[in-house]
């Protein structure tokens, strides 16, 4: 699939209107000529990584490969994310569940302690 053909689909998929006229602009700089990367770092949206592993993909003739290493690279980015950030609620949503079962416990037996407090 031709690359201009594939950022003209992805433009609807985004729920980014931001990113997705940035990605429209970049599909017209193509189609007039100018280089994928070039057009990118117009935008001023994306990492500067990003964009010079897309020029050395250019230039080396292996956008496609490149493009999959930063897919990668940003998948892992993201899952470390989280990982990190499951870690970091564990805890919290531990202590929000003692709160919860304390006071569904002290419900059920503070009725049971008035009738002995009753005689």
């Amino acid at each position: 699939m031709p690359i201009t053909e594939a950022m003209s689909s992805m433009e609807s998929l985004m729920g980014n209107v931001v990113y997705s006229k940035a990605v429209q602009q970049i599909s017209k700089d193509v189609v007039s000529g100018h280089q994928l990367s070039v057009s990118m770092n117009n935008t001023k949206l994306f990492p500067n990584m990003v964009i010079q592993m897309i020029s050395v993909g250019e230039a080396a003739g292996a956008l496609a490969d490149m493009l999959t290493k930063i897919a990668d690279y940003y998948e892992e980015e993201v899952s470390n994310i989280v990982d990190n950030l499951s870690n970091l609620l564990e805890p919290l949503i531990m202590v929000i569940l003692g709160v919860i079962i304390g006071s569904l416990v002290i419900a059920m037996y503070l009725p049971i302690f008035k009738l002995g407090s009753l005689v």
